[in-house]
């Protein structure tokens, strides 16, 4: 009995022995030598630079666009409309942003680089008039198209003034007795030139008198009462420590700030906000004309300025993207090309739907969103 226990014993020793072994001998490898890959994916940095305009759309297509694409970094600096234009000329982004359309004689400098530029509408926005007068809070002034033009002309000095109160009864008794501070941008701006273009068109003496541009003679500067901010967020600050000031600037800086935005009087003569609705109201007002993306220099800022209609609201416009077709690797290399492509072919499509837009700005028509698409895969990879 004894020597038939021992010998139970005994295979019960010899059978894990043999299936470790042959578990060793299925394995071709040992586990040793697999090693697991600690390589990341290539990191591609795009740069992007230019018009404050688009700054809060930008930066919600960029994390939006980040959170399923990480292996692509958008970098995003302001500077303004001029700023985005030098920069794109110079090589230094690789995406430039500009308000209004490039002007001819830049464009010229962008092909003698040996490139070709492309330029095309991203999304649409307005400019605002917003005010600080401590006595009204954040009740909405109605300003008329010739009120308007007087203030910046500095001809209105002061915020009592009989014109503004006639067409403000509902605050007229709350409105003080004191000079009218105005507000402007100090760098080459196109929130300014989309502002100015916007006066030279409801106003002859300004046409006359100061014109439109990014950047222009203030008119309430020699009078002592005018005072510069840097970018949006520079006037948006200025506006906030100075009582009794007026500004302009783009509608979702005030409401990022929860600032008052005045209404305005429009082409048919009725006063509208910039809702979401009046800045539709515009774009479908007009049949938006968009050169080819390689002429963009022959785009008219003005097609959606004081655009008709009774719910339009006056001062909309697009704001416009820069890139090279990228002729022998010129500016972009094979990657980076591709990664440029893939996220503007997002912020194109995707990026235009309402759950990827910043407060204050409205997607394009989709033949103006077609036109940049079209201009996208130009691009060489």
């Amino acid at each position: 009995m004894k020597k038939i226990l021992a010998l139970i014993l005994g295979l019960c020793l010899i059978v894990p022995i043999i299936s470790m072994a042959g578990c060793i001998g299925e394995n071709s490898q040992p586990s040793t030598n697999e090693k697991p890959s600690n390589e990341k994916p290539t990191t591609i940095i795009i740069r992007t630079t230019g018009a404050t305009f688009p700054k809060y759309q930008i930066q919600k297509w960029i994390e939006d666009y980040q959170k399923s694409h990480p292996n692509i970094k958008i970098e995003y600096e302001g500077g303004g409309s001029g700023h985005g234009q030098e920069a794109f000329l110079k090589g230094l982004t690789d995406i430039g942003r500009t308000d209004p359309p490039v002007k001819e004689i830049m464009w010229n400098k962008f092909l003698k680089t040996g490139d070709q530029p492309l330029q095309f509408p991203e999304i649409v926005g307005a400019v605002v008039v917003t005010y600080n007068i401590p006595e009204i809070g954040d009740k909405s002034l109605k300003l008329s198209r010739d009120v308007l033009a007087d203030i910046f002309l500095g001809k209105i000095e002061y915020w009592d003034d009989e014109r503004i109160k006639k067409i403000n009864p509902e605050v007229a008794d709350k409105i003080p007795h004191k000079k009218i501070i105005v507000i402007h941008r100090s760098d080459a701006s196109g929130t300014t030139a989309i502002f100015t273009t916007y006066l030279s068109l409801i106003s002859s003496e300004w046409a006359e008198k100061v014109g439109a541009g990014k950047v222009v003679d203030w008119p309430a500067d020699k009078m002592g009462r005018g005072v510069a901010g840097k970018g949006n967020s520079g006037v948006v600050a200025v506006l906030k420590s100075t009582p009794y000031s007026i500004a302009y600037t783009e509608l979702s800086y005030a409401i990022e700030e929860k600032l008052p935005v005045a209404a305005l009087e429009n082409k048919n003569g009725k006063f509208v906000e910039p809702t979401d609705d009046a800045i539709k109201a515009a774009v479908s007002a007009v049949k938006a004309s968009i050169p080819n993306p390689t002429e963009g220099y022959k785009e008219d800022l003005k097609q959606m300025l004081d655009a008709p209609g009774d719910n339009a609201y006056s001062i909309v416009a697009f704001t416009h993207l820069l890139v090279w077709e990228n002729k022998n690797y010129k500016h972009y290399s094979s990657e980076k090309a591709k990664a440029i492509k893939d996220f503007l072919t997002w912020a194109l499509t995707e990026g235009q739907k309402p759950e990827h837009l910043a407060p204050g700005y409205v997607g394009l028509p989709e033949d103006v969103a077609k036109i940049g698409l079209n201009a996208v895969n130009v691009i060489k990879e």
